[in-house]
Order: C-alpha cells, then structure tokens, then sequence
C-alpha cells in the first residue's frame, strides 16, 4: 500500500484507496469478492448508500420493531439495494457497464453493512476525485 493511501478492514467487508494506482484507486470487498472502482465510481456508491440509509432512518419511527423494509435506488451507473429492519440492514449494489466496461456486483449481509458504511465515510477520495476530474 502507498504510503499515502487508506484501508480498512472488518467481519466481511474491506476497503482500500491507494493514490498511486490509476485509474482503479479503490477496492471494495466482502466474503468471498473484491472489486476496484475509480475514485468517483466509489464516491457515487457512498452517496447512493447515503441516500438509501437516510430514508430507512426516516422511516424509523414509523416502523414497528419486526417490520422489514425494503428500498432501491437506481443512480447511473448504480443500482443499490437495502433490506433488514430498522436496527440492522444488508446492501446489495449493481455497477452496470458501459461499453467495453466492466460490470460489479456486490454486497455486504447486516452484520457488515453499518460498519462497512462508517468505513466509507472516512475515505479521504474527495481531494483525489476533483483532481481526477
């Protein structure tokens, strides 16, 4: 890892971000698969999460403490998906290809999903996407 880089690691999630490896910085990961992403590609998927993780929250007070839920989110070139209850959610995300692209797919259960997401919020991708741009 670049010295200058950041990773982060927990019961079946990972990710990474290393400056020096363009156009491909960032690596995300769960049980059993990995993927790398551009930064802003990464940068896209944390704010779809974001999105997604906001409405379950607001719609905490209205769920009962077995209901489940179920949201979807569709940003081009993302798909993502939440399922679980109020306390506890899995993700599911799709990166659909464009032409000669490649295609990700991808997700993390419950038990990973919150911390894999507080990870995220720390990547330091901002600074790095405005210079890709």
């Amino acid at each position: 890892m670049n010295p200058g880089g950041w990773c982060g690691e927990g019961e079946g999630w990972r990710l990474a971000w290393d400056p020096a490896r363009q156009p491909f910085s960032v690596l995300i990961g769960g049980a059993g698969w990995a993927a790398e992403l551009t930064a802003g590609e990464a940068l896209q998927l944390l704010q779809a999460i974001r999105h997604l993780v906001e409405q379950v929250g607001a719609l905490t007070d209205q769920l009962m403490p077995e209901e489940l839920v179920s949201l979807e989110l569709e940003r081009q070139p993302w798909w993502v998906g939440l399922e679980g209850d109020r306390s506890a959610w899995a993700l599911r995300f799709v990166l659909t290809p464009g032409d000669s692209q490649r295609g990700i797919e991808g997700g993390w259960p419950a038990a990973a999903s919150a911390q894999c997401l507080r990870a995220m919020e720390q990547w330091p991708l901002g600074d790095q996407h405005r210079s890709e741009s």
